[in-house]
């Protein structure tokens, strides 16, 4: 067996989950990890998918029959760290939107050698003081013997830069 990661990008409509879900059964494949979501009216989804090394090949074809309804992609799965090498932080950011907060804590992150195992944001708003506040939570991975209180000492002052409330745990 082979891990392959598909990311998919179409116009949101039912049945594209069991469209995908149905070509990989019937490749021999197992549906194992995903994150999907819909944002205006946009579908889009990463799934982890491990197949039979001599089904690869069918399986992207009958894929990229999908091409029109959805785009897939199809990559190479990792092969890198095992869970027990890594430790997971969990980072929450919440204050006033402003350009920049992403791309912010995204370059704190990657000079620590972060990777991003997940993130939600979301901009709603302030009901009480007016104006836009801007919510993220971001679950990364750092290598177990990475030092995480360098991390948070970075990110503190991220937070004083960027006037908001960040928290690791």
């Amino acid at each position: 067996m082979i891990t392959l990661i598909l990311t998919l990008v179409g116009t949101d409509r039912p049945g594209l989950v069991a469209t995908v879900a149905d070509i990989v059964d019937e490749h021999g494949g197992n549906w194992e990890n995903s994150r999907l979501a819909e944002l205006s009216g946009t579908f889009a989804g990463v799934v982890q998918v491990t197949v039979p090394l001599d089904r690869v090949e069918e399986l992207r074809a009958s894929l990229s029959g999908l091409e029109g309804l959805m785009t897939i992609a199809v990559h190479a799965g990792p092969g890198s760290a095992t869970a027990d090498e890594l430790q997971r932080l969990h980072i929450t950011v919440l204050g006033n939107d402003r350009t920049g907060i992403v791309r912010e804590i995204s370059s704190v992150l990657n000079r620590r050698a972060l990777s991003i195992e997940s993130m939600t944001s979301e901009t709603r708003d302030a009901a009480m003081a007016g104006g836009r506040l801007f919510e993220a939570a971001v679950v990364a991975t750092v290598p177990a013997d990475a030092d995480p209180e360098t991390l948070r000492g970075d990110l503190e002052r991220l937070a004083n830069d960027l006037q908001v409330d960040i928290t690791v745990a």
